[in-house]
């Protein structure tokens, strides 16, 4: 992707952001980015910009466009031709690289409104690679995944126990009151042993 479809892109997934259902227009990005960064970008060179007519950016413009979109600064240049992300392995660059990826699978699932807000959300973060590793504890503790979407959205139909997360419905219950029975015997035990140590 070159910097002035990245930009384009951006104020796309931005309008999407903010309830416009369309692209933001350099106008209101301008605008936006006036009154959340008390900065400001002169619309010609944006333009300049985004008609390829300027393909670098000085490093205060590249630096207030990354604060304003929430993207890494390394991810607002041209990509070299012929690149590929699965070469690239330095750490800054994968945070770059992850937020396309994201960007990109936003768009490829726009019919589903939900994953793709979630896939910008995820694009946004300051540490998208943590996001991920997170995501991937949390599905590596047995139970969690479904503890945790039933306490953020309960009853949702796409939540715990549902045939989408491999479970049966009503598992979640059963599974809290087998942790609640378990930690109660193990207090039970505690104090059995405590009073015999007494006596």
């Amino acid at each position: 992707m070159t910097l002035a479809q990245k930009i384009r892109y951006l104020r796309e997934v931005e309008g999407s952001l903010r309830g416009l259902g369309r692209s933001m227009t350099q106008q209101e990005m301008l605008k936006a980015i006036r009154k959340e960064t008390s900065k400001s970008i002169s619309q010609s060179y944006l333009s300049q910009i985004e008609g390829g007519k300027r393909r670098h950016m000085t490093q205060s413009t590249r630096t207030l466009l990354a604060k304003f979109f929430k993207v890494h600064p390394g991810f607002l240049v041209d990509d070299p031709e012929g690149y590929h992300t699965e070469l690239t392995s330095d750490l800054r660059t994968t945070e770059g690289q992850l937020d396309v990826w994201l960007l990109q699978g936003s768009e490829s699932f726009a019919g589903d409104r939900e994953v793709s807000d979630v896939l910008i959300k995820l694009a946004r973060q300051k540490d998208t690679r943590r996001c991920f590793l997170l995501v991937g504890e949390i599905l590596n503790t047995p139970g969690l995944a479904d503890r945790l979407f039933e306490a953020l959205r309960p009853g949702s139909p796409a939540g715990p126990g549902s045939a989408r997360w491999g479970g049966s419905p009503g598992s979640v219950a059963p599974l809290y009151r087998r942790q609640a029975r378990a930690h109660h015997v193990h207090a039970e035990a505690d104090e059995t042993e405590q009073r015999r140590r007494d006596s």
